[in-house]
């Protein structure tokens, strides 16, 4: 209640306002109606890793059926192009937290709408700590904050440890891409038995995403879902 009652002082105090154009937000978002219309959508996905696809409804892109990930679904409202990469990107190396509370938002309006269970808990992937120091903050936190509050889902961010320094995945070609998570994360806290969503900002070729997906299943995790605001490209 007491939350609730502060936020309606807050849009009362200082009304939404786009951050992409500067005009008068709407429904309470930082997003006009025009630039919510702009947004790419990623209607068109692959179920199991939201790979886009030519066409809705064709099942599961050709890499998961030959080589099905250790996540079950994936959640990835908006395609990796203008203005979400913009959106992401000055997130990320800018420091623009009112981003992540706006694309949280609209993450927690599409889950709404697909109107799937809720899982147990979200677990943000995790940044090394020599990484987290350098930026300061953990966008996939940031990104799942919004969410869990929407959504009434507790965060866990004792799910996952990240053990390995890597490097950034925008940095490598396809194949390194794959190669470059493995052995970087470890068990945190038990989840036996939980129905976990692993919470990102992007997902390019989903290894992360499944190098994560693979640790929580040995500790018992019987339900993952990877959730996250952008795809890249085509199948992985």
């Amino acid at each position: 209640m007491i939350a609730a009652w502060l936020g309606a002082l807050e849009r009362l105090i200082l009304p939404p306002t786009c951050l992409l154009c500067g005009a008068t937000g709407m429904g309470g978002l930082d997003l006009c109606a025009g630039c919510l219309g702009d947004l790419p959508r990623n209607l068109a996905a692959c179920p199991r890793c939201a790979a886009p696809l030519p066409v809705a409804g064709t099942g599961p892109c050709a890499r998961c059926r030959a080589q099905p990930p250790d996540f079950d679904r994936a959640v990835v409202p908006f395609r990796y192009q203008t203005p979400v990469d913009f959106m992401i990107t000055r997130l990320k190396f800018n420091g623009r937290l009112a981003n992540a509370r706006l694309l949280g938002e609209l993450f927690a309006a599409a889950l709404a709408e697909r109107g799937d269970p809720a899982p147990d808990c979200i677990v943000p992937v995790p940044l090394h700590p020599r990484r987290l120091r350098e930026r300061g903050f953990n966008q996939a936190l940031e990104l799942a904050r919004p969410v869990a509050r929407r959504l009434g889902i507790p965060l866990r961010i004792d799910g996952l440890r990240r053990v390995r320094h890597t490097l950034p995945q925008v940095r490598l070609d396809a194949r390194q891409r794959q190669t470059n998570p493995l052995g970087a994360f470890a068990r945190g806290a038990p989840l036996p038995g939980a129905r976990v969503a692993l919470m990102d900002d992007v997902v390019t070729t989903a290894s992360t995403m499944g190098e994560c997906a693979r640790v929580l299943r040995t500790g018992g995790v019987t339900d993952i879902a990877i959730w996250a605001i952008g795809r890249t490209g085509g199948p992985p």
